[in-house]
């Protein structure tokens, strides 16, 4: 059996619209990565901790956002967690990092920006889950 196609890490989706997710998912085509959608955080938690997921990417909605980072912490899940969002706007940025998310995106995605976020966050969620 050929290990080509195997996922080498699998990201949840969180409340992204599908356009954006779209945006994002082919931005990273080609990266071997498993993407998996969730529409509500307990949605989200739960695949995290089912798939051994190794981040999340969020809807900047800051509700949203701060809602999902609040239950992570709750629960002692500790995973990168990269806020998305269609227009980047500093108030929205330092909003995400002071609530705890590890980093932060905006359309329109570059292949080489989302390669190197992705290759920022894999090993932190392998830390993640040897810890």
């Amino acid at each position: 059996m050929s290990t080509q196609n195997i996922p080498t890490a699998t990201f949840i989706l969180h409340e992204l619209d599908e356009s954006l997710a779209a945006q994002l998912c082919e931005a990273a085509a080609g990266s071997r990565l498993a993407f998996y959608p969730s529409s509500s955080t307990s949605e989200c938690l739960a695949l995290a901790k089912r798939l051994h997921a190794a981040g999340v990417f969020c809807s900047a909605e800051p509700g949203e956002c701060r809602k999902l980072l609040t239950r992570m912490k709750e629960k002692g899940l500790r995973m990168p967690v990269v806020v998305v969002s269609r227009i980047p706007e500093v108030s929205e940025w330092l909003g995400a990092i002071e609530s705890g998310a590890t980093d932060y995106c905006a359309a329109p995605f570059e292949r080489h920006e989302i390669s190197w976020l992705l290759q920022s966050l894999l090993p932190a969620a392998e830390q993640a889950l040897v810890s």
